[in-house]
């Protein structure tokens, strides 16, 4: 029983440590214009928001969150957005692997008068490392999680890493 406390212990540490690490990434790589959702706060039943993947077509159909809109990064597409949010104070959530894709789209959604944009801290890898369930081309819950990289890769905990 010892054994198992200090195990969960030493996991909880880690996944501390993890958030604290991302913390850190996001500062290094993000201005901090756009402020964060955390995933448990995006998890909520109460929290209505459309929320927006900004990543490649083949990172949303390997895995996202349900309901999420596709926008892209490299060719991200603003009339869908537009499209599909025509409310610009609706509350719009971005995220992409980690957090920092998802900035850029976000702040060009702010340009655009958009006035209630979040970023999602950690991205689709936090939402899968805290156990919330993603979903594949097909909307069926899976287990594979696009990790972008191997080197980002390393962010992702849980789930089954796929690569292009």
């Amino acid at each position: 029983m010892r054994i198992f406390f200090t195990l969960c212990f030493i996991a909880l540490s880690l996944i501390g440590h993890c958030q604290k690490d991302i913390k850190t990434l996001l500062e290094k790589h993000n201005k901090g214009e756009i402020p964060y959702i955390s995933v448990q706060e995006l998890a909520m039943p109460k929290t209505e928001a459309v929320i927006l993947d900004a990543r490649e077509t083949t990172e949303y159909e390997t895995s996202h969150i349900e309901d999420a809109i596709h926008v892209g990064y490299n060719a991200f597409d603003l009339d869908i957005v537009k499209e599909n949010v025509p409310d610009k104070t609706s509350k719009i959530v971005v995220y992409c692997s980690l957090g920092i894709r998802s900035e850029h789209i976000a702040e060009r959604l702010k340009n655009e008068g958009y006035t209630n944009v979040f970023n999602l801290f950690g991205g689709i890898f936090e939402w899968k490392n805290n156990d919330f369930v993603v979903y594949d081309q097909n909307n069926e819950p899976t287990e594979n999680v696009h990790a972008f990289s191997k080197e980002w890769s390393k962010w992702l905990l849980k789930g089954n890493k796929i690569y292009d």
